[in-house]
């Protein structure tokens, strides 16, 4: 990964090249020589997981397959979305800049959803994830995500069955295309429902950068209480490292998973 110096400004600027099984991932980008937040990355490493599916996608339309996922399509917006800490700094950031009358509909649905969450006894045990410093595999959340889903309740952001949060959604929802018909899709868990491959996933990454930042567990939060979660850890997302230190991180964490692809 050569670096160059900018002179023009405090950036370092890397080329980059990613041999993913779909293809190779070329990039250029510039991060911050000066020491930042761990949420001021969470832009650029989406950018490169986005450009990890474009080649996932044409492959799978190479191979004669055609994307389902179509605007005003929410039916996989009743899943339990996992996002990183650093992706929940981002996420209130995002909110906190919508105009009010956005802010205060959202505000109103997260309300009605901790409220459902709670009636069905789950809002204290997501709460209790979110802190906990026991590290976490699939197997253990996979009883959780199924009660979740059981509730379906709709994603807080989600207006006419669209992402009312686009720009600034979490890493996992850019990452989720099907190629099964999408009425399959009224049940997430029937083995008919066919997602795209990706390489490497965005949110698992920060969690892994977070991890090794802050030396606790790589936890992900489950998205209705994330908010809550960044407001609780406001004075952990200070500028432990460089723009380029967080990079190198991250492609460290990038590469272990190609490395398994392999």
């Amino acid at each position: 990964m050569p670096k160059q110096q900018s002179s023009s400004n405090p950036l370092d600027t890397f080329r980059l090249s990613l041999p993913t099984p779909a293809g190779d991932l070329q990039a250029e980008i510039s991060v911050p020589t000066t020491f930042i937040p761990v949420s001021d990355i969470v832009p650029l490493m989406r950018s490169l997981g986005e450009e990890a599916l474009k080649l996932e996608e044409a492959k799978v339309q190479q191979a004669g397959q055609t994307i389902s996922c179509q605007k005003g399509c929410g039916a996989c917006c009743r899943v339990m979305v996992p996002v990183s800490p650093p992706e929940a700094f981002t996420l209130k950031q995002g909110v906190e800049q919508l105009p009010a009358p956005h802010r205060d509909r959202i505000r109103q649905r997260l309300s009605a959803v901790k409220d459902a969450l709670n009636e069905a006894g789950l809002l204290g045990r997501l709460v209790q994830l979110s802190e906990t410093r026991t590290q976490l595999s699939d197997e253990d959340m996979e009883p959780i995500n199924q009660a979740y889903y059981a509730q379906r309740l709709p994603c807080v952001f989600l207006e006419d069955e669209s992402c009312s949060i686009y720009e600034f959604r979490p890493a996992a929802c850019r990452e989720y295309l099907v190629t099964s018909p999408a009425a399959f899709c009224q049940d997430m868990t029937d083995p008919a429902v066919k997602p795209v491959s990706v390489p490497f996933r965005i949110a698992t990454v920060l969690s892994l950068m977070w991890a090794k930042l802050t030396g606790g567990p790589a936890r992900l939060l489950p998205l209705p209480i994330a908010l809550d979660w960044a407001d609780r850890h406001a004075e952990e997302n200070t500028a432990h490292e460089t723009g380029s230190t967080l990079l190198e991180m991250g492609m460290e964490k990038i590469w272990g998973f190609l490395r398994q692809r392999t």
